[in-house]
């Protein structure tokens, strides 16, 4: 193994005030109550958040340019698509889609006039502070502008949304201060900077390497998993501010084992699986090295974000909380998907606010990068401190999946229910007692096995 583990580090609970999550439900599979032997072959069908996905891109093809945007209703479990002009021959296919289990309704924006009216945005309203994403639940582009956009700045952005017309868009005020999240401290450090790992994956050329922020991987060349300590991995690709906010960081020694996992806080991971697209309606979890463990929901899609330092196109966005130090971290779902990469936002963990994530789809096809280790494919490794999240430092921290949280100003309430489904999507090669490696009194951390390659520590 590439990277020997002090045997002196403890593992931390990095819950991160997690009481949001709603304690072991969160880990079961959502059931797929299929409506089978229903008199009305058309009634939406009760779908998981990865179904509703894949059926929204099914339906996407067929509908063609009627297709304006679809949204999983978590609370009827229920995909809703959104359709224009269905008039004549187009009835059909909206019958078809009926069929296929969604629920239609017909809207009054077009997915094309939507994106002229974004770019009618990006001519003319690219202001610091300003964001904007479609949601489909409005059928409107929601536009966010944070504090500093006052005066003036305001006057232009609002005179620019008025001008797309009525029934196009809305405008959101945020209490905080749109930035990315990355600042001086611990979890993987290069430069002075600290940012959280995203997942581990394997580059074009075979080697392991992992996926963080493009603002991260601008920062620094060099990343290490300890505070002032050696470089373990140098940046391969970095993309910010543009077409997104990702990088490519590959692992210098090339016989690094590194696991297609998420560390979710008291020795537990989450297996990823595979790559998934997000859907606005559905819930996802983020994983940071400063705040750990918050689940929240996707607002928005193809969001376009001026940050300070320039504008950022293609992002998710959510109310998942996150603060400095957790760019780059992992945005996942339950059953093992990975959605996004920490990028910046607003707001704070105390607070609430806003989060913008790059997708992780678009990453892997701009790097070329694939998902889990070259031998291993989506399973777990046996790795030995090579994930950038085996930290030490001010934290005195390890650990081995994207996202490894430190929990330095976490919540300790947040780990696991004992009641769990242990089977839900841990690590199927866990050895340690299901109800253990986390704080019984907690509620709302992940449920799950702790995995044998996952050592027990404390700060």
């Amino acid at each position: 193994m590439s990277h020997k583990r002090n045997p002196k580090r403890k593992a931390v609970i990095a819950a991160g005030g997690v009481a949001a999550l709603g304690a072991a439900a969160l880990l079961l599979p959502n059931a797929m109550a299929s409506q089978d032997g229903a008199s009305d072959a058309a009634a939406p069908k009760t779908l998981k958040a990865a179904d509703a996905t894949n059926l929204a891109t099914q339906l996407q093809n067929l509908l063609g340019d009627s297709f304006a945007g679809s949204y999983y209703d978590s609370d009827s479990k229920q995909l809703v698509v959104n359709v224009v002009n269905v008039s004549g021959d187009k009835n059909n296919v909206v019958v078809q889609a009926e069929k296929a289990g969604a629920k239609v309704r017909q809207v009054d924006n077009s997915t094309a006039e939507l994106s002229a009216a974004a770019q009618t945005l990006k001519t003319k309203a690219t202001i610091p502070g300003t964001a904007w994403a479609v949601d489909p639940r409005t059928n409107k582009i929601l536009v966010t502008a944070d504090t500093t956009v006052t005066g003036a700045k305001w006057n232009r952005l609002e005179s620019t949304v008025q001008g797309l017309g009525s029934g196009m868009a809305t405008i959101k005020k945020s209490a905080g201060t749109f930035k990315t999240f990355v600042s001086g401290g611990d979890a993987i450090f290069g430069g002075g900077a600290r940012c959280s790992l995203g997942f581990n994956v394997t580059a074009s050329d075979g080697s392991p390497a992992f996926l963080t922020a493009g603002h991260c991987g601008v920062a620094a060349e060099q990343w290490s998993d300890a505070q002032n300590g050696q470089p373990i991995a140098t940046v391969d690709q970095a993309v910010f501010p543009g077409d997104g906010d990702f990088s490519l960081v590959k692992y210098d020694d090339a016989t690094t084992q590194a696991p297609s996992d998420v560390n979710i806080g008291g020795g537990q991971t989450v297996q990823i699986l595979q790559a998934a697209e997000a859907t606005v309606g559905a819930q996802v979890f983020r994983m940071g090295s400063t705040t750990g463990l918050h689940d929240g929901q996707v607002l928005g899609l193809d969001a376009t974000v001026n940050y300070p330092e320039g504008t950022v196109t293609g992002l998710i966005q959510t109310d998942v909380c996150a603060e400095p130090g957790d760019s780059g971290g992992s945005l996942f779902t339950r059953d093992g998907g990975a959605v996004g990469l920490t990028s910046g936002g607003s707001g704070d963990c105390t607070a609430g606010g806003e989060t913008f994530f790059q997708p992780v789809t678009t990453a892997l096809t701009a790097t070329g990068a694939t998902l889990g280790a070259a031998d291993a494919g989506a399973g777990a490794g046996d790795q030995a401190g090579a994930s950038a999240g085996d930290q030490a430092g001010a934290g005195d921290q390890a650990g081995a999946g994207g996202g490894d949280a430190v929990g330095g100003a976490a919540d300790p309430s947040g780990a696991a229910d004992p009641s769990a489904d242990p089977s839900a999507t841990a690590d199927p090669s866990a050895t340690a007692d299901p109800s253990g490696a986390a704080d019984q009194n907690a509620a709302g951390q992940y449920a799950g096995q702790t995995s044998k390659h996952h050592k027990k520590h404390s700060r």
